[in-house]
């Protein structure tokens, strides 16, 4: 199977939080596919700089602990705007439209645990 991670299971799962549920935890340590958007990695250095955010890592020093750790990177593809265009306005955050428009463009589940994601009929969500 081919995993996205939205940023705050990411998040979750570098800082070993609890919050990540024990299903979610085994899919990402297990030999599936797992990918994080280059979304999150843009969306993390924005928190950061207007300090909703708390964590002393760099994006650069996340994007090695991705590719240390198997976590592929997916750029941001022109054709994702295309997808956000068509998606229902049941989300408002613009870092989340992207993730869902990149899960559906390259047919991956999300693990996450936003309620609102888990609403788009054309999205598959594991958490």
């Amino acid at each position: 199977m081919r995993y996205l991670l939205d940023t705050c299971t990411f998040l979750y799962y570098l800082e070993g939080s609890n919050k990540l549920s024990s299903e979610a935890l085994s899919v990402i340590e297990s030999d599936n596919l797992i990918f994080l958007s280059q979304t999150s990695l843009w969306e993390i250095a924005i928190k950061k700089t207007i300090n909703k955010l708390d964590i002393t890592e760099m994006t650069s020093d996340l994007e090695r602990i991705c590719n240390d750790g198997g976590i592929g990177i997916i750029p941001i593809k022109n054709r994702y705007f295309d997808k956000i265009q068509s998606l229902p306005f049941l989300h408002s955050d613009p870092f989340d439209r992207l993730i869902i428009a990149t899960a559906i463009e390259e047919d991956l589940s999300i693990i996450t645990d936003d309620s609102i994601i888990k609403k788009y009929d054309e999205v598959k969500v594991l958490y």
